[in-house]
Protein backbone atom coordinates (compact mmCIF):
# COMPACT_ATOMS: atom_id res chain seq x y z
CA UNK A 1 0.00 0.00 0.00
CA UNK A 2 0.98 3.50 -0.64
CA UNK A 3 0.76 6.26 2.13
CA UNK A 4 -2.82 7.24 0.83
CA UNK A 5 -4.27 3.81 0.60
CA UNK A 6 -2.68 3.41 4.61
CA UNK A 7 -4.13 6.66 5.39
CA UNK A 8 -7.63 5.50 3.94
CA UNK A 9 -7.18 2.20 5.49
CA UNK A 10 -6.79 3.37 8.60
CA UNK A 11 -9.41 6.58 8.60
CA UNK A 12 -11.62 6.65 11.72
CA UNK A 13 -13.65 9.90 11.06
CA UNK A 14 -16.91 8.16 11.16
CA UNK A 15 -16.53 5.75 14.04
CA UNK A 16 -18.87 7.93 16.21
CA UNK A 17 -21.55 7.97 13.27
CA UNK A 18 -21.24 4.76 12.82
CA UNK A 19 -21.23 3.23 16.25
CA UNK A 20 -24.74 5.12 16.30
CA UNK A 21 -25.98 3.00 13.84
CA UNK A 22 -28.83 0.27 13.79
CA UNK A 23 -25.12 -1.87 13.38
CA UNK A 24 -23.52 -0.22 15.70
CA UNK A 25 -20.28 -1.68 13.83
CA UNK A 26 -16.61 0.07 13.38
CA UNK A 27 -15.40 1.08 10.42
CA UNK A 28 -13.40 -0.84 8.13
CA UNK A 29 -12.13 0.94 4.83
CA UNK A 30 -11.97 -1.08 1.74
CA UNK A 31 -9.45 0.36 -0.69
CA UNK A 32 -8.91 -1.06 -4.14
CA UNK A 33 -7.68 1.19 -5.96
CA UNK A 34 -3.54 1.89 -8.13
CA UNK A 35 -1.72 4.27 -10.20
CA UNK A 36 -2.01 3.42 -13.72
CA UNK A 37 -5.40 1.91 -13.65
CA UNK A 38 -7.44 2.16 -17.18
CA UNK A 39 -10.91 1.63 -16.11
CA UNK A 40 -12.59 3.57 -12.51
CA UNK A 41 -15.66 2.40 -10.88
CA UNK A 42 -17.28 5.01 -8.96
CA UNK A 43 -19.57 3.63 -6.25
CA UNK A 44 -21.96 4.32 -3.74
CA UNK A 45 -20.42 2.74 -0.28
CA UNK A 46 -19.30 -0.79 0.62
CA UNK A 47 -22.28 -2.84 1.65
CA UNK A 48 -22.25 -5.61 4.66
CA UNK A 49 -21.23 -8.43 3.05
CA UNK A 50 -18.20 -5.90 1.72
CA UNK A 51 -17.46 -4.91 4.89
CA UNK A 52 -17.07 -8.46 6.77
CA UNK A 53 -15.03 -9.59 3.39
CA UNK A 54 -13.02 -6.52 2.62
CA UNK A 55 -13.11 -6.78 -0.95
CA UNK A 56 -15.57 -4.71 -3.37
CA UNK A 57 -18.74 -5.90 -4.87
CA UNK A 58 -18.39 -9.30 -3.12
CA UNK A 59 -22.39 -9.70 -3.30
CA UNK A 60 -25.29 -10.39 -5.58
CA UNK A 61 -24.52 -6.55 -6.66
CA UNK A 62 -20.71 -7.38 -7.97
CA UNK A 63 -22.14 -10.56 -9.75
CA UNK A 64 -24.85 -8.61 -11.66
CA UNK A 65 -22.05 -5.69 -12.36
CA UNK A 66 -19.56 -8.22 -13.57
CA UNK A 67 -22.54 -9.19 -15.94
CA UNK A 68 -22.88 -5.41 -16.94
CA UNK A 69 -19.22 -4.99 -17.86
CA UNK A 70 -18.62 -8.71 -19.41
CA UNK A 71 -15.72 -9.45 -17.54
CA UNK A 72 -14.67 -12.25 -15.13
CA UNK A 73 -13.50 -12.22 -11.11
CA UNK A 74 -9.94 -12.50 -12.15
CA UNK A 75 -10.40 -9.02 -14.53
CA UNK A 76 -12.44 -7.09 -12.14
CA UNK A 77 -10.26 -7.73 -8.51
CA UNK A 78 -7.04 -7.10 -11.18
CA UNK A 79 -6.40 -3.88 -9.46
CA UNK A 80 -3.46 -3.23 -12.09
CA UNK A 81 -7.01 -3.19 -14.54
CA UNK A 82 -9.46 -1.89 -12.54
CA UNK A 83 -9.77 0.83 -9.47
CA UNK A 84 -12.52 0.89 -7.65
CA UNK A 85 -13.70 4.08 -5.28
CA UNK A 86 -16.62 4.23 -3.84
CA UNK A 87 -17.61 7.55 -2.42
CA UNK A 88 -17.44 6.19 0.62
CA UNK A 89 -14.96 3.65 1.77
CA UNK A 90 -16.65 2.25 4.57
CA UNK A 91 -19.98 0.44 5.31
CA UNK A 92 -22.37 3.42 6.43
CA UNK A 93 -24.81 0.59 8.30
CA UNK A 94 -28.63 0.37 8.30
CA UNK A 95 -31.12 2.71 9.63
CA UNK A 96 -33.86 1.07 12.34
CA UNK A 97 -35.85 -0.36 9.47
CA UNK A 98 -32.80 -2.01 7.97
CA UNK A 99 -32.17 0.36 4.90
CA UNK A 100 -28.89 1.42 3.57
CA UNK A 101 -28.04 4.47 4.75
CA UNK A 102 -26.21 7.23 2.35
CA UNK A 103 -22.65 7.54 2.04
CA UNK A 104 -21.25 9.88 4.92
CA UNK A 105 -20.30 13.41 2.64
CA UNK A 106 -17.31 13.96 4.92
CA UNK A 107 -15.69 10.21 3.39
CA UNK A 108 -16.07 11.75 -0.41
CA UNK A 109 -14.90 15.05 0.74
CA UNK A 110 -11.77 13.87 2.28
CA UNK A 111 -10.58 11.04 0.22
CA UNK A 112 -11.81 10.96 -3.46
CA UNK A 113 -10.23 14.31 -4.72
CA UNK A 114 -6.83 12.99 -3.39
CA UNK A 115 -7.47 9.33 -5.09
CA UNK A 116 -8.85 10.73 -8.40
CA UNK A 117 -5.11 12.94 -8.63
CA UNK A 118 -3.00 9.18 -7.82
CA UNK A 119 -4.91 7.48 -10.35
CA UNK A 120 -3.69 8.98 -13.43
CA UNK A 121 -5.07 9.26 -16.81
CA UNK A 122 -8.08 6.95 -16.26
CA UNK A 123 -9.55 5.78 -19.59
CA UNK A 124 -13.01 4.37 -18.55
CA UNK A 125 -14.97 5.71 -15.70
CA UNK A 126 -18.30 3.60 -15.09
CA UNK A 127 -20.43 5.53 -12.25
CA UNK A 128 -22.44 3.43 -9.93
CA UNK A 129 -25.05 4.81 -8.61
CA UNK A 130 -26.75 8.60 -7.94
CA UNK A 131 -24.34 9.57 -5.38
CA UNK A 132 -21.38 8.63 -8.03
CA UNK A 133 -23.28 10.73 -10.48
CA UNK A 134 -23.88 13.67 -8.51
CA UNK A 135 -19.99 13.75 -7.10
CA UNK A 136 -18.45 13.04 -11.09
CA UNK A 137 -21.31 14.29 -13.42
CA UNK A 138 -22.69 17.34 -11.27
CA UNK A 139 -25.82 15.47 -12.09
CA UNK A 140 -28.97 17.36 -10.93
CA UNK A 141 -31.36 14.60 -12.75
CA UNK A 142 -33.14 11.42 -11.20
CA UNK A 143 -30.61 8.45 -11.81
CA UNK A 144 -33.31 7.00 -14.30
CA UNK A 145 -32.85 10.16 -16.71
CA UNK A 146 -28.41 10.41 -16.22
CA UNK A 147 -28.19 6.75 -17.41
CA UNK A 148 -30.89 7.33 -20.15
CA UNK A 149 -28.34 10.10 -20.90
CA UNK A 150 -25.45 8.11 -21.77
CA UNK A 151 -24.53 9.11 -24.89
CA UNK A 152 -23.88 12.36 -23.51
CA UNK A 153 -20.86 11.33 -21.39
CA UNK A 154 -19.80 7.86 -23.67
CA UNK A 155 -17.01 6.67 -24.51
CA UNK A 156 -15.06 7.93 -21.47
CA UNK A 157 -18.05 8.14 -18.78
CA UNK A 158 -20.77 5.58 -18.74
CA UNK A 159 -23.50 6.34 -15.97
CA UNK A 160 -25.41 3.22 -14.48
CA UNK A 161 -27.56 2.58 -11.67
CA UNK A 162 -26.69 0.16 -8.66
CA UNK A 163 -26.69 -3.02 -9.70
CA UNK A 164 -28.51 -4.10 -7.09
CA UNK A 165 -31.22 -6.36 -6.74
CA UNK A 166 -33.42 -3.96 -5.65
CA UNK A 167 -33.18 -2.49 -9.02
CA UNK A 168 -34.77 -5.29 -11.23
CA UNK A 169 -38.34 -3.59 -11.26
CA UNK A 170 -36.20 -1.19 -12.71
CA UNK A 171 -34.21 -3.18 -15.68
CA UNK A 172 -37.73 -4.09 -16.64
CA UNK A 173 -39.19 -0.63 -16.59
CA UNK A 174 -36.33 0.46 -19.14
CA UNK A 175 -35.42 -2.08 -21.44
CA UNK A 176 -33.12 0.20 -23.26
CA UNK A 177 -30.81 -0.16 -20.87
CA UNK A 178 -29.54 -3.93 -21.52
CA UNK A 179 -30.93 -2.97 -25.33
CA UNK A 180 -29.01 -0.38 -26.07
CA UNK A 181 -26.58 1.02 -23.21
CA UNK A 182 -24.96 -2.76 -21.93
CA UNK A 183 -23.34 -3.89 -25.25
CA UNK A 184 -21.92 -0.31 -25.58
CA UNK A 185 -20.19 -0.21 -22.42
CA UNK A 186 -18.79 -4.18 -22.69
CA UNK A 187 -17.46 -3.44 -25.83
CA UNK A 188 -15.64 -0.12 -24.60
CA UNK A 189 -14.13 -2.84 -21.49
CA UNK A 190 -12.91 -4.67 -23.72
CA UNK A 191 -11.56 -2.01 -26.15
CA UNK A 192 -9.84 -0.39 -23.01
CA UNK A 193 -8.30 -3.75 -21.68
CA UNK A 194 -7.16 -5.01 -25.02
CA UNK A 195 -5.42 -1.44 -25.96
Amino acid sequence: MNSLQKEIASCRLCADRFAATETAHEPRPVVWFRSGTPILIAGQAPGARVHVSGRPFTDPSGDRLRDWLGIDEAVFYNRSLVSIVPMAFCFPGYDARKADLPPPTVCGQTWHDKVLQTLGDVRLTILIGGHAHKYHLNARTSVTETVRNWRDHAPRVFALPHPSWRNTAWMRKNPWFQADLLPVLRARVQEVLND
